[in-house]
C-alpha cells in the first residue's frame, strides 16, 4: 500500500456531524472535527409535544464543509493531497422531500422555514397514524410485504413519514418529486448530481426502511401504495428499483465540492449508509455478536452467513437485509427508541427547578446562574450513576419501563409510554435513576431474547458509542442483566471509523470491507463480565419488567 493513503469518514449524528481523516494503512486517526447543528441546537422546526423533530439541510451542508475543511487544515497539505475517498453515514430513517433536481425543498426560498420541507429525523413520530394504516393494509395482500422488516412497519420509517407529509402539506406535496434518505442524498450532493433519478440508493436504507427486497423484485407494486392512499399512486416510479452496497462508489467528487473543500478531483465518494450499520463495521462486528451502538437511542446490528439464516425471519425487528452491513452477509437490525435519551429526560426533570429558580435569583447574577446551571447539567448523570452504583440490589427496588419514546423493538409500537412503579417516600433521585438505567438494560435483553427465541443465537455483545465508553456503571449492569460479557470497542468514533473503512473499500484500497476492518480496526479496550451474585436477582426483576410492560400496554 502507498505510504500516504488517507480517507475521510463523515458521521452525521442526531446533534452534530463529525468528520475524521484516517490512515487507510492502519486506521489511525489523523484529524477530526465536530460541528453542532445551529438550527437544531436552537430547537427550530421541532415540537417535542407533537413528537415533531425536523432538521434543516443547511445544518448538514454547513457541517460537512466546516468539519472536512477543519480536518484538512489539521492534517496539512501533504495529507490533503493524498485523500482517496469519502464515505458518509447518517441517522435513519431521516428522509426529505426533494424537487426534480434532487434538491431538498427547504433549500428553496418559499420552503426555507417549512418543517415539512426538511429532513424528518429518525425520532420524529408524527406519522404514527400512517404506520398503523400501513400495518393494517399489508394484511390485505397475499404477499407479505412486511416480512423482511420484522412484520411491523414503524412510524420512524420511510413510507409512513412520506404519507404523513403528503397528507399534511399541500404545498410540499405539489413540489415533492421524490423522497430521499439523508444517507443517499449527501453522496448525490458531493458528486454533483443534477436529477433525482441519479440518486444511488443504499441497500441499507432501502431494505430496512423502504420495503425494498430482492424477493419482491424491488419495491412493492404500485397497487400496494395506491390502494393505501391515492396520494401515493405512481410514486414508486420516481423512487428507485436498483440498490447498492456501501463498498461501492457513488462517483467522484464534483468540481464545485472539490474546490469548496480543497480536495483533488479524483476523490471517490462512496455509497452511504446508516450510522449504526457503518458503526458496526467500525466496531469490528463478528458473526452472531450483537453490536450495540449506544447513544440517544440504540441500534443493534447482527450479521450472519447467508446460508445459516436461509428461510429464517425474525419477528418484530427492524429488518433483515442481505448486504446491508457487510456485503455477502445477512444484516439484521434492532434497537431501542430511547437509551441515553431516557437518562437525559430524567436529568432535565431534575434540572428544571434549579434552572427556573436561578433565573429569578436575588442571590447570584445572571452569568453566575448560567454557569451553575451548565455545571449541574454536565455533572448530574455522572453523580447519579456514582450514587446509584452504591445502592444494594433487591427484587423490591423501584422498577421502570424504558418506552419514553415508544418501543422500536421487539415489536414496534411508538404509542407506548414509559412508566415507573414501586415508588415510596423513600424513593430518591439515585434510586429512580437506577430503575431507569435498569429498564434500558432490560429493553436490551428483550431484543437478545427475541433473536434467541427466533433461532438466531446471540453469541456475544459488542458495545459501541458514547454510553458504552463513558458509563462503566451501565455497562456492568448490562452484562449482569444479559448474563453475558460485553466488549467495549477502543475507538471513540466507530461510526466515522466505519465510514472511513467503507471509503477505503469504495476507493479500491481494499477488495472487501472485511479486509479494511482487519487492517484499520482499533480493537477493544474493556470487557465487562457478569457478576454472578447479581444475575439471579436481575432475572427476577426482568420478569417483573415484562409483567409491568404487559400491564401498561393493555
Amino acid at each position: 500500500m502507498k505510504k500516504d493513503c488517507f480517507v475521510i469518514g463523515v458521521d452525521y449524528g442526531t446533534d452534530s456531524v463529525r468528520s475524521v481523516i484516517a490512515d487507510a494503512n492502519n486506521g489511525n486517526e489523523i484529524a477530526s472535527s465536530v460541528f453542532y447543528y445551529p438550527r437544531w441546537k436552537d430547537g427550530l422546526f421541532c415540537n417535542a409535544a407533537l413528537n415533531q423533530f425536523r432538521q434543516h439541510p443547511l445544518d448538514y451542508m454547513e457541517g460537512l464543509e466546516y468539519t472536512i475543511k477543519n480536518c484538512l487544515q489539521q492534517a496539512g497539505a501533504a495529507a490533503s493531497a493524498s485523500i482517496k475517498a469519502i464515505s458518509v453515514d447518517t441517522t435513519g430513517s431521516s428522509p426529505v422531500a426533494v424537487d426534480e433536481n434532487g434538491s431538498p425543498l427547504a433549500l428553496l426560498p418559499e420552503f426555507q422555514n417549512n418543517p415539512n420541507a426538511m429532513f424528518v429525523l429518525w425520532k420524529d413520530h408524527t406519522s404514527v397514524k400512517e404506520a398503523f394504516e400501513i400495518n393494517g393494509h399489508a394484511k390485505k395482500f397475499d404477499t407479505d410485504y412486511l416480512q423482511f422488516v420484522g412484520g411491523i412497519y414503524s412510524s420512524e420509517w420511510f413510507w409512513a413519514k412520506l404519507l404523513h407529509v403528503l397528507r399534511e402539506d399541500e404545498q410540499v406535496r405539489s413540489k415533492c418529486f421524490s423522497w430521499v434518505e439523508h444517507c443517499d442524498w449527501v453522496p448525490f450532493l458531493l458528486t454533483g448530481g443534477k436529477h433525482a433519478s441519479q440518486i444511488k440508493r443504499s441497500v441499507c436504507s432501502a431494505g430496512h426502511k423502504a420495503l425494498w427486497a430482492a424477493g419482491f423484485g424491488g419495491l412493492p407494486p404500485n397497487d400496494f401504495f395506491s390502494s393505501l392512499d391515492p396520494l401515493l399512486d405512481g410514486f414508486t416510479t420516481r423512487l428507485f428499483s436498483e440498490t447498492f452496497t456501501s463498498d461501492q462508489s457513488a462517483g467522484i467528487i464534483s468540481k464545485e465540492w472539490a474546490e469548496r473543500l480543497g480536495l483533488n478531483r479524483a476523490v471517490i465518494i462512496g455509497i452511504g449508509a446508516f450510522d449504526a450499520h457503518m458503526g458496526a463495521v467500525g466496531g469490528q462486528i463478528e458473526s452472531y455478536h450483537l453490536s450495540k451502538v449506544m447513544g440517544t437511542s440504540t441500534c443493534d446490528m447482527l450479521v450472519a452467513p447467508m446460508e445459516d439464516v436461509k428461510g429464517k425471519l425474525v419477528r418484530g425487528i427492524c429488518g433483515q437485509v442481505p448486504g446491508s452491513v457487510i456485503p455477502g452477509m445477512m444484516g439484521m437490525e434492532a434497537g431501542q427508541s430511547a437509551f441515553g435519551d431516557a437518562y437525559a429526560w430524567f436529568r432535565n426533570v431534575l434540572l428544571w427547578p434549579l434552572q427556573h429558580t436561578l433565573m429569578h435569583s436575588s442571590v447570584v447574577d445572571a452569568e453566575t446562574a448560567k454557569k451553575l446551571s451548565e455545571e449541574a447539567s454536565n455533572k448530574l448523570i455522572r453523580e447519579l450513576s456514582n450514587e446509584a452504583a452504591k445502592l444494594p440490589l433487591s427484587e423490591k427496588n423501584e422498577l421502570a419501563i424504558d418506552w419514553l419514546n415508544g418501543r422500536r423493538t421487539p415489536d414496534a409500537n411508538q404509542l407506548l409510554k414509559g412508566a415507573i412503579s414501586g415508588l415510596s417516600l423513600g424513593s430518591d433521585a439515585p434510586k429512580i435513576f437506577r430503575a431507569i438505567a435498569e429498564s434500558t438494560c432490560f429493553g436490551a435483553k428483550a431484543i437478545v431474547d427475541r433473536f434467541n427465541n427466533e433461532g438466531i443465537t446471540v453469541k456475544g455483545l459488542i458495545g459501541l458509542g458514547g454510553v458504552a465508553k463513558k458509563s462503566p456503571f451501565i455497562m456492568q449492569m448490562m452484562a449482569d442483566v444479559m448474563n453475558m460479557p460485553i466488549r467495549i470497542h477502543k475507538s471513540e468514533q466507530t461510526c466515522a471509523a466505519g465510514a472511513a473503512m467503507f471509503a477505503a473499500t469504495a476507493a479500491g484500497i481494499y477488495d472487501r470491507v472485511e479486509d479494511a476492518m482487519l487492517a484499520m480496526g482499533q480493537g477493544f479496550d474493556a470487557e465487562y463480565k457478569p457478576n454472578s451474585s447479581n444475575v439471579d436477582i436481575y432475572a427476577k426483576r426482568f420478569e417483573a419488567y415484562e409483567q409491568l410492560g404487559k400491564f401498561i400496554s393493555n
